[in-house]
């Protein structure tokens, strides 16, 4: 189970894209260490000096979270998350 404290659930990064639909959006996805649940944000880039830092983990409220269904998305999840937790900080700018 996740960690959860009175910030909210720890939940670490897992997939950064770029988003098809849309110039200039970079979807994170950051996921508990269980790959049960995820944390979705999108990033609009307005420049290419609009620079804000993507860290290893933030600390999402238990309401955003979804739940991951795909057994084969919870594993690659689990892993991922696991690796960023033992490799990184939470806050170190990823």
């Amino acid at each position: 189970m996740a960690a959860e404290s009175t910030d909210g659930v720890r939940v670490w990064l897992v997939e950064r894209t770029y988003s098809d639909d849309e110039q200039n959006i970079i979807i994170l996805v950051y996921a508990t260490t269980d790959g049960e649940r995820y944390f979705r944000k999108e990033r609009a880039l307005t420049s290419f000096t609009d620079v804000r830092d993507t860290t290893a983990a933030v600390d999402a409220d238990p309401g955003n979270l979804g739940a991951v269904t795909d057994p084969d998305r919870i594993e690659r999840y689990a892993v991922e998350a696991q690796r960023m937790k033992d490799a990184h900080d939470p806050d170190d700018v990823i």
